[in-house]
């Protein structure tokens, strides 16, 4: 069965491995994401110190995995608000729907939801020739003004939400038999 849950240091070597996959076209492109240089260590913090959620597929593989590093964490975003990062899908399973899932559970669930935020952050880099444009399509839009000194590249962006009270829709361009929601709702496709 596959479904969205909280990491836990047993996912850490997997997470690492996903992580390195996932951000090699960040590292080719010279964008300087901590995450597309994590080690085992950075694994293992982002794990303890920020809620880090995972798809884990049918045959228990993490397949895609996003982080909210929280306003009063040791590394809170710039915004004061829940702060999205280290957004990673495996790409052999690019383009068919789970990033984007497991993005919108994340952000009408758990920010909005269950940590009660109006709004969430995140950042990511005007050097990416797709990565802006995504989040925009997302309902994000760019934050003039706060530049990051070490990266001026860097561009942060802010989604208020308006969510209605209905049931949350997840859609995946490839079938999946269940997902089990991590407060114990299911959907089947």
């Amino acid at each position: 069965m596959s479904q969205f849950r909280l990491a836990n240091e047993a996912d850490a070597e997997q997470l690492l491995h996903l992580t390195r996959r996932a951000y090699q076209p960040i590292r080719e492109l010279g964008i300087h994401f901590s995450t597309a240089h994590a080690d085992l260590d950075y694994v293992k913090k982002n794990i303890n110190e920020n809620l880090c959620y995972v798809f884990v597929g049918g045959e228990g593989v993490i397949q895609a995995s996003v982080s909210v590093r929280l306003p009063w964490s040791s590394n809170p975003g710039p915004l004061g608000l829940p702060h999205i990062w280290w957004f990673a899908v495996d790409p052999i399973n690019g383009r068919n729907g789970i990033g984007s899932s497991l993005l919108s559970w994340c952000e009408r669930e758990v920010v909005h939801t269950q940590l009660k935020s109006p709004a969430v952050s995140l950042g990511t880099s005007n050097a990416h020739p797709w990565l802006v444009d995504y989040y925009k399509q997302r309902g994000y839009h760019v934050v003039e003004g706060l530049q990051n000194g070490k990266r001026p590249d860097a561009v942060f962006m802010k989604k208020k939400f308006s969510y209605k009270e209905e049931a949350l829709e997840i859609k995946v361009r490839r079938p999946i038999q269940e997902w089990k929601i991590i407060d114990g709702h299911s959907l089947v496709e």
